[in-house]
């Protein structure tokens, strides 16, 4: 094992996961709350907000579907918090071990949106890619 990783690395794993489930767009990632030139030790916790940012094929921004995605560890667990950035009264995804969808408002399990399945690929691929990432 390495003694840190390259945490812009993480921004390419976000981004090309997000355009694989969440198609047709394209997306990019920018660090909310993280210098990426300070390289993350192995035994540092990750704590991460990032900004996932839509755009279509042909490059225009659809900020309208631009993400928030925190990444944080409770305990040996990894879990991930998504939801969207521009609209704050659409319900935001935990996921853990499961997925449990939360009312934006007040924290109380809700239902799915109608995009819930997407978004939910999306969070499982990125928890294993982080996973993956601790491990190596």
């Amino acid at each position: 094992m390495s003694s840190s990783y390259n945490p812009n690395d993480w921004l390419v794993f976000v981004a090309a996961a997000a355009d694989l489930c969440l198609k047709p767009w394209k997306h990019s990632v920018v660090y909310q709350n993280w210098n990426a030139n300070e390289p993350i030790q192995e035994d540092q916790a990750i704590e991460l907000v990032l900004r996932v940012e839509c755009r279509s094929q042909e490059g225009v921004r659809h900020s309208e579907n631009d993400l928030e995605l925190e990444i944080y560890r409770s305990g040996d667990e990894l879990n991930l918090i998504l939801g969207w950035c521009n609209q704050l009264d659409r319900p935001i995804l935990w996921q853990g071990q499961h997925s449990v969808w939360m009312d934006a408002n007040n924290g109380k399990r809700c239902q799915a949106p109608s995009s819930g399945a997407n978004l939910e690929a999306l969070a499982r691929r990125l928890r294993a890619l982080f996973e993956i990432q601790k491990e190596s």
